[in-house]
């Protein structure tokens, strides 16, 4: 079995969700492959990356791991037009994993990165490779994964970008 955990922006254009959509799909089923089709995929499901490797996961038949990291999460950041989408893929998970923090904030998603990487045999990450923004951002968590020697697969394919 091989465990994938995903980090990756959430401020994708809508142009290149399907851009990323296809390249984690041809990843995810290669690495699955490489596993005899056991593969289990670790994501935050946020809004972007997360929820595009989550749903790729299952397309691919693949269990899906769920790490929350604040037991408001739902509630505090899911914004309205992505509710019901988080809420089928965290039915649809294997496991739901929350993190000790009453509250969301940087200590939690630092906690749930540091459970993603726990877990995984690997990181892939959807990044665009410029700096971070602050900790518990897709480049931190691609250094820590990096410290931790973890490989990572970085997806950005060619016209991905991000809003703003």
């Amino acid at each position: 079995m091989t465990v994938v955990a995903v980090t990756g922006h959430m401020d994708l254009t809508e142009g290149s969700v399907p851009l990323v959509r296809h390249a984690l799909l041809d990843l995810l089923g290669l690495l699955g492959r490489e596993a005899d089709g056991r593969l289990t995929g670790v994501s935050c499901i946020a809004a972007g990356a997360d929820s595009l490797f989550a749903e790729a996961v299952l397309d691919l038949g693949g269990r899906l791991v769920v790490v929350l990291p604040s037991a408001d999460y739902r509630e505090a950041k899911v914004e309205p037009d992505f509710a019901e989408r988080f809420d089928r893929l965290r039915r649809a998970a294997a496991e739901v994993v929350v993190m000790p923090f009453a509250e969301a904030g940087r200590d939690a998603y630092e906690a749930a990165n540091g459970e993603l990487l726990r877990r995984a045999d690997r990181l892939v990450a959807v990044w665009d490779g410029r700096p971070g923004n602050g900790r518990g951002g897709t480049a931190d968590t691609v250094a820590a994964a990096r410290a931790a020697g973890l490989p990572v697969e970085i997806v950005w394919p060619d016209g991905a970008a991000r809003k703003g």
